[in-house]
């Protein structure tokens, strides 16, 4: 089934150099979403907060793209679909942190 909400992808600004709440808890991640609606970056559903799936959950923004470093896929939490965005994607405003 495809995506209903691919039309809804915005080119956005990252909102952190990292997981923006692991920044603000001194936190760790595995990787990072970046939030295809409004720029938020969150850790993924493999790091202990989970924050990329918590912003969706807040939010209902339903589209996140793999950032870290910039993957070319992007999912949507409400189709539950994989689809590439290698032709669109988010550029890193900064040097990206590791912590794994």
């Amino acid at each position: 089934m495809p995506c209903k909400h691919i039309a809804e992808i915005k080119n956005v600004t990252p909102s952190a150099l990292g997981c923006e709440e692991c920044l603000k808890t001194g936190s760790v991640w595995l990787h990072l979403r970046i939030c295809r609606t409004c720029g938020h970056v969150g850790c993924c559903d493999d790091s202990p907060n989970r924050h990329a799936t918590k912003h969706f959950r807040a939010t209902q923004h339903p589209v996140i793209e793999g950032y870290d470093p910039p993957e070319g896929w992007g999912w949507c939490y409400v189709d539950e679909v994989l689809f590439d965005l290698s032709d669109r994607k988010t550029p890193h405003n900064g040097p990206i942190p590791r912590y794994y």
